[in-house]
């Protein structure tokens, strides 16, 4: 009979004192709380003891934690759209405002308050600037700013904002669409003009070349024309003096050219009669003068 109420006491008795101790993992922070209050809170890792029954431990998280913020549309002070997303980190720093900030959310209504808090900050902090600062490779102080503003915001939930990143900054769909077809015009309106240009100068070319061809040509004539004048000239001169010296052989070889010509084969028939002028240098010892035809 004693064994029959033993048993069931240290079986009760065990899980008593299994349901007084806890244990506090090296990444986390406990609170312990009696009916919804706050009693402890537990920071150091190892175990601990509470009240079984009375009290429940509830852990957060004591690591850095991430949050990458949902997409938004922010308009800069130049009133061009933008489409901004964020990273930040944080991490909870007061357990008790934590508690009474969030509830019974935990870090799931704490991300979804600081997603808030941070697209505030961003739509704040770039509403002020231009949208080339917003581009620019350098954007560390308006990310401090951001950071800034979010973790005056964000003290109230008992947590820290320990940084925040712009991951993106890009134009809407709808303004990408247009601005590569503006980029698309531009460069076909400058392929044009280099095409223009190219014809232009090809016009040029062709027309200096033509030109030139057109002078080196008549320089040739004159110059042709020069040098058979000056040949023509230096000929009679020969003739002239030839003749001068011996005007009887000088009329014996111009009726011998004249034969040549007039009877070589192929030309047309001459008919004439054996007593013409023509034949006189033949049938007289001394021939009259025959002019060349």
């Amino acid at each position: 009979m004693r064994t029959a109420f033993i048993l069931p006491a240290l079986f009760a008795l065990g899980a008593i004192v299994l349901s007084s101790v806890y244990i506090v993992d090296e990444r986390k922070q406990v609170l312990v709380l009696q009916f919804g209050q706050v009693k402890q809170v537990v920071t150091e890792p190892g175990l601990g003891f509470k009240l079984p029954f009375i009290q429940d431990v509830v852990s957060y998280e004591d690591r850095i934690l991430g949050l990458p913020t949902q997409p938004i549309e922010v308009t800069p002070a130049d009133d061009r759209r933008l489409v901004v997303d964020a990273f930040a980190r944080w991490r909870i720093i007061d357990l008790v405002k934590f508690r009474q900030a969030v509830g019974l959310g935990g870090e799931d209504t704490a991300r979804q308050r600081l997603d808030r808090i941070i697209n505030a900050a961003i739509r704040e902090v770039m509403g002020a600037v231009p949208s080339t600062a917003v581009l620019s490779e350098d954007r560390t102080s308006l990310m401090n700013r951001i950071r800034d503003l979010a973790r005056r915001e964000a003290g109230s939930l008992g947590v820290e904002v320990i940084d925040v990143r712009l991951t993106r900054t890009d134009l809407p769909e709808q303004n990408l669409e247009a601005t590569f077809a503006r980029m698309r015009a531009e460069r076909q309106r400058e392929a044009a003009d280099e095409v223009a240009r190219g014809n232009e100068a090809a016009q040029r070319v062709r027309a200096a070349a033509d030109r030139e061809v057109v002078e080196v040509t008549s320089d040739a004539r004159k110059n042709a024309e020069i040098a058979r004048g000056e040949a023509d000239a230096q000929r009679n001169a020969i003739y002239a003096e030839a003749f001068g010296k011996d005007p009887e052989f000088f009329a014996f070889t111009r009726s011998l050219t004249s034969y040549e010509r007039a009877l070589q084969s192929g030309n047309s028939s001459i008919v004439m009669s054996p007593d013409s002028a023509f034949f006189d240098y033949m049938n007289s010892e001394k021939p009259p003068v025959v002019a060349a035809p």
